[in-house]
């Protein structure tokens, strides 16, 4: 799953600072991780209900990855040059390796992959359905700011997991080099062509909405994820840390959009 964590801001860019990118999205700050955070898998998972939630995370992950994986080939179409093309199917590669890696671990911890995403293919679906690009353009700024958003709240989860997994989910959230090639190519497009910034702006707003509801309605929809985020299981979450949660998504996407030279 791409992440804007590396992704550069032109000097051009409003509300940044030269070379700079977007802060890392995370509640935990440097604070000694404590409770489970500070476990491994084979203690943090006697517990059942956090053994659940965490097949229902890495379920999700994975579900995601896949789809990520499926999306960039198909937005591979798109490109208007072969060195394009052939950037976004490195991309995809990369999607399918943390695929792998996920539907490995689930397996290792004696979970069935297909079992473990099944529930989330329906809302992750219907998500990328609803927000279909028309054009190159539109799929570079989903690729970007919609998977940042996802990217960011699976690190705010990954704060308070056990050391194994917390190691394995930050590692497949890795960036795939599409933010930094996302800021470049839509910059470049709106520099040539102005007016294609506020068609973008409000296409980032619409991404933003919807990926915030898909991660909601995700949520929602699974009592051991929803457990784990207002704290019944993992640490550190309750109602008020999931609504700050939430304010720090939407202060990153209002910086991945400067770098992206939109109007948030």
């Amino acid at each position: 799953m791409e992440t804007s964590d590396n992704a550069t801001a032109p000097e051009s860019a409003p509300g940044s600072t030269p070379g700079s990118a977007p802060a890392p999205v995370s509640g935990s700050g440097s604070a000694e991780p404590t409770g489970i955070a500070a476990q491994d898998w084979a203690t943090a998972s006697a517990d059942p209900r956090y053994r659940a939630a965490v097949v229902d995370l890495l379920g999700a992950l994975a579900y995601g990855e896949l789809a990520a994986f499926e999306r960039l080939a198909e937005d591979a179409k798109l490109a208007p040059t072969l060195d394009d093309k052939a950037e976004l199917a490195k991309m995809a590669s990369a999607e399918f390796h943390h695929f792998e890696r996920l539907r490995d671990r689930l397996g290792e911890i004696d979970a069935d992959p297909t079992g473990a995403m099944d529930p989330f293919a329906a809302a992750l679906d219907d998500f990328h359905r609803q927000t279909a690009p028309s054009d190159w353009l539109e799929g570079l700024v989903k690729a970007y700011v919609g998977d940042s958003i996802a990217s960011d709240f699976y690190r705010e989860v990954a704060a308070r997991l056990d050391t194994d997994t917390r190691g394995l989910v930050l590692a497949v959230l890795d960036d795939t080099g599409h933010g930094n090639f996302a800021v470049e190519k839509v910059r470049a497009a709106i520099e040539a062509e102005p007016r294609v910034g506020g068609r973008l702006a409000l296409w980032a707003r619409r991404l933003m909405g919807e990926a915030l509801s898909q991660a909601q309605r995700v949520v929602a929809d699974r009592d051991a994820l929803s457990t784990m985020l207002v704290g019944g299981v993992a640490d550190g979450f309750d109602l008020a840390e999931v609504g700050r949660m939430f304010s720090r998504i939407t202060e990153a996407h209002t910086k991945r959009m400067a770098a992206l030279g939109l109007a948030a």
